[in-house]
């Protein structure tokens, strides 16, 4: 494809065949702007977020549709959708309806709101709680 075209184009053009089927999906909510987390996503899986609202992934790990929320009810509702440049990756700006993101739990017992509750720390080289 012409990259002027894919670049400047209104069309929506995801390249889902340069990453083998998979395009990179960031989770953003949408009223805090935090990185919630990063997943996968295929044609099917897209295609079920725009049909549901509901962000919806291609499980890695399972090799299967995974809907965030279905088994946990932490659901993370759709309120826009960005593409980037290149049409090869996409940000998810959700509405978060429970109460976390995380599959691990933090100290307390609780869902982490986030996956991303580490940060590193450059001169120590090591992970902090974020």
């Amino acid at each position: 494809m012409d990259k002027n075209i894919l670049e400047e184009s209104h069309e929506l053009n995801l390249q889902f065949e340069k990453r083998g089927g998979l395009l990179p999906v960031i989770v953003q909510d949408v009223a805090t702007e935090r990185i919630l987390m990063l997943g996968y996503a295929n044609e099917e899986a897209f295609e079920e977020t725009i049909n549901s609202k509901l962000a919806t992934f291609w499980s890695t790990s399972r090799n299967e549709l995974w809907t965030k929320g279905k088994t946990s009810g932490d659901y993370m509702t759709i309120q826009e959708i960005l593409i980037d440049c290149d049409q090869d990756a996409i940000v998810y700006r959700v509405k978060l309806a429970g109460n976390g993101v995380c599959h691990t739990k933090d100290e307390e017992g609780q869902t982490r709101m986030a996956c991303f509750y580490r940060a590193l720390d450059l001169d120590a080289k090591k992970l902090k709680k974020n």
